[in-house]
């Protein structure tokens, strides 16, 4: 098997365990266990813990990177990119990946150290989002806005019903319109 097709078949494992057992569960052990390889086969991946939450968030942030690299040109693009990678259209229950994200930022918690990686990808988007074309003001809250809903969303923090989704997400994107037309 390729290294990067065992690599994804621990980080799958990790997701597994933290999904089904908790953060408090996520050991070295539990994820050979879970991915039906040795302690070396994982240690040659992900010689820690923190190497492994590290290889989980950069999964995630790569994801989001590939989304966001789908925008276009115009003013604006990369904030529309941004709002469609984190909101989707229409209120949906969580997708595997939400769920996979609340699960490891509570593992995150437990080792700040963690967050890093995911703290330098936020400077980055804000970097490129503040360059967007647009009112950097407005494309900052925006992001803002997308971020504080997104949390809302992956926690169950009082998320709107399905026509406050849409009407919200509408407006939003209207919000980059106008910023894109100034």
């Amino acid at each position: 098997m390729p290294r990067s097709s065992s690599k994804e078949r621990l980080l799958d494992a990790a997701a597994d365990v933290l999904l089904s057992d908790g953060a408090e569960s996520l050991t070295l052990e539990a994820v050979a266990r879970r991915a039906g390889v040795s302690k070396g086969g994982l240690f040659y991946h992900f010689p820690t813990k923190q190497a492994l939450v590290a290889g989980m968030v950069e999964r995630l942030t790569a994801a989001f990177d590939d989304a966001l690299a789908q925008a276009g040109g115009r003013p604006g693009d990369y904030l529309r990119a941004y709002i469609d990678a984190t909101i989707p259209e229409r209120p949906a229950a969580q997708a595997p990946a939400d769920r996979v994200t609340v699960a490891l930022l509570a593992g995150v918690l437990v080792d700040p150290a963690g967050l890093e990686p995911l703290r330098q990808r936020y400077a980055a988007w804000q970097e490129r989002l503040a360059d967007d074309g647009i009112d950097p003001a407005a494309a900052t809250a925006v992001r803002l806005a997308v971020d504080g809903w997104w949390a809302a969303r992956l926690l169950g923090l009082g998320e709107p019903g399905p026509d406050l989704h849409e009407s919200t997400r509408r407006y939003l994107l209207e919000v980059i319109e106008r910023a894109a037309r100034d």
